[in-house]
């Protein structure tokens, strides 16, 4: 692993390099030396060490990394639960719109008319496909 880049580690062995550095700074030994020894950048030992000390515990944690679930939707949870129900329930001419089946193109009109949303054809196509 080259300095600084624990990225490529998984959360679980991210969490016990955490830890790792965190006792051993807590022992006595300088930041530096187990940023060096570690082969991870001073900074983050610094960041871990001072989470360490604002939270405790916690701050070793495997976490999910990422984006949050659902973050960066255009829809709400309950706007995509009511067009599926209307994309099972009723057609594309039953909601006035120029279609005879429920294509891409018909659920973004159906967004846009309904939510003011406009979302891409692919986008309309991955909707489709999940309900």
């Amino acid at each position: 692993m080259k300095q600084g880049d624990a990225r490529a580690l998984s959360p679980t062995a991210q969490a016990h390099l955490r830890r790792r550095a965190v006792e051993t700074v807590e022992t006595g030994r300088k930041q530096r030396e187990v940023a060096e020894v570690l082969g991870v950048t001073p900074q983050a030992v610094s960041r871990w060490v001072s989470a360490y000390r604002r939270e405790g515990e916690r701050v070793f944690e495997a976490g999910r990394r990422g984006r949050p679930k659902g973050s960066g939707r255009r829809l709400k949870s309950w706007q995509m639960a009511q067009l599926a129900r209307t994309l099972r329930e009723k057609s594309p001419e039953q909601l006035k719109l120029p279609f005879y089946l429920w294509t891409r193109d018909a659920v973004v009109e159906l967004i846009e008319r309904r939510y003011g949303v406009r979302v891409s054809r692919w986008t309309a196509g991955r909707y489709l496909k999940k309900w």
